[in-house]
C-alpha cells in the first residue's frame, strides 16, 4: 500500500509514535520482546486489547515481523503466549484502516532502522 500523507495517516502516525514510547515504558513487555527478539531495534503496537484477565498485543518488530502476545494481567509467573509471523502473512485479509496502520508502522520502522533508532 502506498502512503499519500492523508489526515488519517498523520493521525495514525501520531498514535503509533505513542505506542513505541509505551513499549519502552512497559518493562515487562520490553523485556519479553527483547528476550524473544534480540535483533529488535524498533517496535510499534498495532493493536492492544485489555480484557479482564489478559492483555493482547499485536506488535510490529523492526519492519518485517508481527508478534502476537497474550499476557496474564494478574499473575506475572504465567508464561505469555507468543506467536510471530511475517508481515506478508499477517496483512492478508486486513481491513482498509488496518492496512493503512500497518503501512504507516512499516514506514516508521524503516526510518528507525535507517537511523539506527
Amino acid at each position: 500500500m502506498r502512503l499519500i500523507g492523508s489526515k488519517t495517516e498523520l493521525d495514525i502516525r501520531e498514535e503509533l509514535l505513542k505506542t513505541k514510547r509505551a513499549i519502552y515504558e512497559d518493562i515487562r513487555l520490553l523485556q519479553l520482546l527483547e528476550g524473544r527478539f534480540p535483533e529488535m531495534e524498533t517496535a510499534y503496537i498495532l493493536h492492544w486489547l485489555l480484557e479482564q484477565g489478559e492483555e493482547f498485543y499485536k506488535i510490529l518488530v523492526n519492519d518485517d515481523v508481527i508478534v502476537i502476545i497474550e499476557l496474564d494481567r494478574h499473575d506475572i509467573n504465567i508464561d505469555p503466549l507468543i506467536e510471530a509471523k511475517p508481515v506478508s502473512q499477517y496483512k492478508k485479509g486486513l481491513s482498509k484502516i488496518r492496512q493503512i496502520k500497518l503501512a504507516v508502522a512499516i514506514d516508521l520502522a524503516k526510518a528507525d532502522l535507517e537511523n539506527n533508532v
